[in-house]
């Protein structure tokens, strides 16, 4: 299949659905060669990668990590995969080679929304520096990324907060590294890591770096069986909703898609800076999030609130953003948030020294 698929993208033309699962299952099982995995990324980053695809990429990958069985209100809260490379590193400029340009709001936000009684699932990975990924600021902040499934299920009931490490849970990835790094470019492997969460969660709030993805995302989600989501992508180049200026959105709900844009205006909060913002290593950022979550004021804590509450609407458990907002102060406000991330660093702690019996 991997030599059809070519020979199609060659050609300008989009994969079916139906293709791209078959393609993609020979790339990801090992059964292509790393000139044709480097050549297939390619041919689909020049022609552009349809929603069809995407779809497509996304039931791939899910049928081959294991399932994850979680309860309910739950929502997933997810970004796109940063490659550091020439072409992505733009959109870090305002860190100067020191650290992500924000703070790990989306961090930061999944223990928000979980003290308003939501179950949150994350999927994420460690990065290449100097970007502090997900799975690097929580080792900082005491929680053990690297766990099992039966683990991540146990931190879900018990906390509400479950983090998938991505080598561990899509193993069959490894057979892309090479290529991947040798391109040095973004490519559908960046965009499509929130379609293939273990979690089958309904609801979804997904940031997305480049201007162009929200739209084929948002139809991606839907296709694959998204009940709710919100795909937004900050008009600062912020893949999370912006205290900084406008934010576009993509929003799926009830069968179909509406775009819109927000700003910080519009929800009684005041429009910030990038170095208000800022972050830096995990360490820093780490010292960033438990302050906001202990209820430091300022942009940072806006940020968490505003992408909280957008999280919470999502999850059906808030009408609308303003709402969502205000029960995410209240979360942040009362301590509820700083206990779960207490309560995660706790049981993933206990659980990694084997105080956790494989089922």
């Amino acid at each position: 299949m991997i030599r059809e698929a070519l020979a199609k993208l060659a050609g300008r033309e989009d994969l079916t659905e139906g293709e791209m699962i078959a393609a993609m299952t020979e790339v990801t099982r090992g059964e292509a060669t790393s000139a044709q995995v480097g050549a297939f990324l390619m041919a689909l980053r020049l022609k552009g990668v349809t929603a069809g695809e995407l779809a497509g990429a996304g039931r791939a990958l899910r049928s081959l990590a294991p399932s994850i069985r979680a309860g309910a209100p739950l929502v997933a809260i997810d970004r796109d995969e940063i490659n550091v490379d020439q072409e992505t590193m733009a959109a870090f400029a305002a860190s100067e080679g020191a650290g992500t340009s924000t703070f790990n709001v989306s961090t930061a936000t999944a223990f928000a929304v979980a003290a308003c009684g939501a179950k949150v699932v994350r999927h994420g990975l460690r990065a290449v520096a100097p970007v502090c990924g997900s799975a690097d600021v929580l080792a900082a902040l005491g929680v053990e990324p690297d766990l099992t499934p039966s683990a991540v299920e146990d931190c879900l009931e018990a906390v509400g907060v479950g983090f998938f490490y991505e080598p561990l849970f899509h193993s069959t990835l490894k057979h892309v590294v090479g290529p991947r790094r040798e391109l040095g470019l973004r490519t559908i492997f960046n965009l499509f890591g929130p379609l293939a969460n273990p979690a089958g969660a309904r609801h979804h709030f997904v940031g997305v770096g480049a201007r162009e993805s929200p739209r084929v995302l948002a139809e991606a989600l839907l296709a694959l069986g998204t009940e709710r989501a919100l795909v937004v992508h900050g008009e600062d180049g912020l893949d999370e909703i912006t205290v900084c200026g406008a934010t576009r959105v993509a929003e799926v709900r009830d069968g179909a898609i509406r775009e819109y844009t927000v700003s910080p205006e519009e929800f009684g909060l005041s429009r910030a800076g990038p170095g208000d913002i800022a972050g830096g290593d995990a360490r820093e950022n780490a010292a960033i999030v438990r302050a906001v979550l202990g209820g430091e004021p300022g942009p940072r804590r806006d940020m968490v609130l505003v992408n909280a509450g957008a999280a919470l609407y999502v999850a059906g458990l808030a009408p609308g953003l303003p709402e969502g907002i205000r029960r995410a102060r209240e979360g942040l406000d009362s301590g509820a948030a700083l206990a779960k991330l207490e309560a995660l660093a706790e049981r993933t702690q206990r659980l990694s020294h084997g105080w956790f019996r494989e089922a």
